[in-house]
This record gives C-alpha cells, sequence and structure tokens, in this order.
C-alpha cells in the first residue's frame, strides 16, 4: 500500500460519525460564544447598571482583540495539537485552555462588576483562552469533516454563535436580575464544563500526523494562492454583508421601537432565525453550492439595506415592518456564514488547518471592526439613509464579483 492510500485510510478513520463531530463540536462553539456574550452584552449591561463610565465599558472592550489577532499565535497551537510525526492532541489543548477560561469566569465571579482592573485581566485571560481554543477546533474540525458534510460543521460553528450569545448575552443578565453576580457567572462558568464535555469525553481516534508534514507557519499559509484569494474573498464578502450592522440597532431604537422590544426581537426572533439559516445552510449547501447561496444572501441584503434606507429616508412609522427586516436580515446572514466558511474550510491545509482558517477568522474579525468604525463615523455625519443606500450598493457590488472565485476556484 503506498503511502498516500495509507495516509487516506488514517484520515477516514479519524472522521467519526457526523452527528457526532456535530454534537461535540457545537458544544464548543457554543461554549466559545458564552464567553463573547457575556463580554459584549452582558457586561456593559452590568456595569452601566453598576454606574461605570461609558469610556469604562469601552475600555473594557478592548478584552475581545484577542480574536482579531489570533492569527499571531495559531501556528504555535497547531504544533502543539498536531505535532510533526506525533499523534494529534486536540482534546488536550482544548482541555488545557478550556481550564483557564473556565478559571478566569469563576475569577470575574468572585471579583465583582466594579473592579474594573482585575476584572478586564480576568475577562482578556477568558477571551484570549476562547480564541485559542478556536483555533485547536477549527483545526479538528477542518481534519474531520469530508467535504461533503462540511456545511454540517459551518452550521454547528454559526448555530453555536447565535445560541452561545443568547446565553451569556440573555440567560446571563436575567439571571443576574434574579440571582445577582456571583451565582449568575458561576453558572456561566458550569455552563462552560457542561457545553465542553461531549466533545472531551468522546475517544479522540486521533492519528499520526505525517512525518514529512511542514511546520505550521503563517507563511506557509500565505505562500498558497488559495489563501490569499480566500483572505480577499472574506474581506469582501464581509464588507456586502456586515459594514452597516452596527447601524441597525441605534436606527431601530431613534425609529421607535422600545428596548423591551429590541431584547425580545434580539433574544427570541434573531436567535430562532439564526439557528434556522445555519442548520438550514448545511441541507441546502449540498444542493446548490456554497458561491450561488453567497449570491443569493448578499442580494437578499442588498434588498434588507435598500428597505431601512426607505424607511429611513421617508422617516415611516412601521415598527411591524422594521422588526420583519431587520429578522430576514439576520437569518440571511447566518445563511451567508455557514456558506463562506463552508468554502474557506476546502482552502485550508490538513497540514495546518488551524492556522490557514484562524487567519480568515481574523481578517472576518478585523475587516468587520474597521467597517463598523466607519459606519459609524459615517452615520454621525450622513445619516442612517445614506448609509443604508450605500450599504446595499456595496452589496451589489460583492455579489456580482463572488461568481469571480467560483470561476477562479473551478479553474
Amino acid at each position: 500500500m503506498s503511502a498516500a492510500a495509507g495516509a487516506a485510510l488514517a484520515d477516514a478513520a479519524h472522521r467519526g460519525p457526523v452527528a457526532r463531530l456535530v454534537v461535540g463540536l457545537g458544544g464548543l462553539y457554543v461554549a466559545q460564544s458564552v464567553i463573547g456574550g457575556v463580554i459584549f452584552t452582558g457586561l456593559p449591561a452590568v456595569m452601566r447598571k453598576s454606574g461605570a463610565s461609558l469610556d469604562d465599558i469601552a475600555f473594557i472592550l478592548l478584552t475581545v482583540l484577542p480574536w482579531s489577532f489570533k492569527f499571531l499565535w495559531a501556528p504555535a497551537v497547531e504544533r502543539f495539537r498536531s505535532p510533526h510525526g506525533g499523534v494529534r492532541r486536540s482534546r488536550s489543548a482544548i482541555a488545557l485552555f478550556g481550564a483557564f477560561a473556565v478559571g478566569a469566569v469563576i475569577a470575574c465571579a468572585l471579583i465583582g462588576p466594579t473592579a474594573l482592573g482585575p476584572l478586564t485581566v480576568a475577562m482578556m485571560v477568558a477571551s484570549f483562552s476562547s480564541a485559542t481554543i478556536d483555533i485547536a477546533c477549527d483545526g479538528h474540525a477542518v481534519e474531520s469533516f469530508a467535504e461533503r458534510d462540511r456545511g454540517w460543521a459551518n452550521a454547528a460553528q454559526v448555530g453555536g454563535a447565535y445560541l452561545g450569545s443568547a446565553i451569556g448575552g440573555g440567560l446571563f443578565l436575567v439571571l443576574i436580575d434574579h440571582w445577582g453576580w456571583q451565582p449568575a457567572t458561576l453558572v456561566m462558568a458550569c455552563a462552560l464544563v457542561a457545553l465542553a464535555a461531549p466533545f472531551l469525553l468522546t475517544p479522540d481516534g486521533a492519528v499520526a500526523a505525517r512525518q514529512d508534514k511542514p511546520p505550521q507557519s503563517l507563511k506557509q499559509a500565505l505562500k498558497r494562492p488559495e489563501i490569499r484569494s480566500g483572505l480577499a474573498l472574506v474581506a469582501l464578502y464581509v464588507l456586502g454583508q456586515k459594514v452597516s450592522m452596527l447601524l441597525v440597532g441605534p436606527f431601530l431604537v431613534d425609529a421607535g421601537l422600545s428596548l423591551t422590544a429590541i431584547g425580545t426581537l434580539n433574544g427570541l426572533g434573531v436567535t430562532a432565525l439564526g439557528l434556522a439559516g445555519a442548520l438550514g445552510g448545511g441541507w441546502i449547501l449540498r444542493r446548490i453550492g456554497a458561491y450561488r447561496v453567497m449570491g443569493w444572501t448578499l442580494g437578499i441584503q442588498m434588498l434588507v439595506m435598500l428597505a431601512f434606507a426607505v424607511v429611513a429616508h421617508l422617516k415611516l412609522d412601521a415598527p411591524v415592518a422594521l422588526m420583519a427586516i431587520y429578522l430576514a436580515s439576520a437569518g440571511t446572514l447566518a445563511l451567508g456564514f455557514v456558506a463562506l466558511y463552508s468554502e474557506l474550510m476546502g482552502r485550508a491545509s490538513l497540514d495546518q488547518a488551524g492556522v490557514d482558517f484562524t487567519l480568515f477568522q481574523s481578517m472576518d474579525s478585523i475587516v468587520s471592526l474597521v467597517g463598523w468604525r466607519i459606519a459609524g463615523y459615517a452615520g454621525d455625519r450622513l445619516g442612517y439613509a445614506a448609509c443604508f443606500a450605500a450599504a446595499a450598493v456595496l452589496a451589489l457590488g460583492v455579489s456580482t464579483l463572488i461568481p469571480r472565485f467560483a470561476r477562479a476556484q473551478a479553474g
């Protein structure tokens, strides 16, 4: 038997049943997003209620920066997780950094929401650990899912993000309201352990990496044209889909929707549609392909932005219509990103899957942050209608470029 055939059989044996993989990885993705929901949504609300200034709240949100720059330490994580000629250690890597994440959340419970300095340090440790787990988790997913099943992997990733955000940014606040900061935060720590358990307690079935596998590095990734074109694809798609999302929440408030209505919309409607879009994406991708889904979702996003622009320009009093438009955007966003990351999975090398996929995610995060900053600046000066109209034009422009990536990949 040839070495290539032997490696193929070993990889085939390493790929477990799809349902088991989806449950295990889905739990990890939910757990990571629980931490993100606590930082992004839960903690700012608690701090504000405790009398913190907006400057203090903005300062602690810097703890999410590890997610933008995790590509810098991704090669080191992958060299530990998948050592040269050694057995893959996905569970060991995730258990190690998961312990740091849980410990940091427990520390937050003991510190309290008013001690800004220690709380920032603890949340930075939690964020760094969570981002590092994501590197190992993505590498394991690329290795474990066959090409035809990658839509399910990305459904677990995107759906997990929605569900985790609902827990960390919704349930967390409800628990604080009833039980207080410390018990609620300790419940979040326990939730992280419970969510990771299905993955950590399942036999790994890992195989040794090839002896001739090149060392994992950013340089190795950027040498490959499919990675460079994948980074361009991420940047363009994120600009077309996400750049205006920062303005939607403030626009709904200014349009007269109550905080209760917006909270219910986010907690129930957006989460339900996001999960439906994510889970439906795995089924749809197997039938029509990632690039067609991306093109369609960009077209829907263009219509959504035009609808927001019309409502803003005419100053219409249409709360029900606004909520419907917002929900359409949420479902479309989830479906589109399942398609995008399914395509990107195919570009990641099995020799350094975590490094390659982390580069794509970091590009997503960095472009999102820059785009939101520009959108916020333009929104203050040009108004909602102009910004939403510009976002619609941008989505249309990106949708015309997507087929070029499909043709280039096919060639």
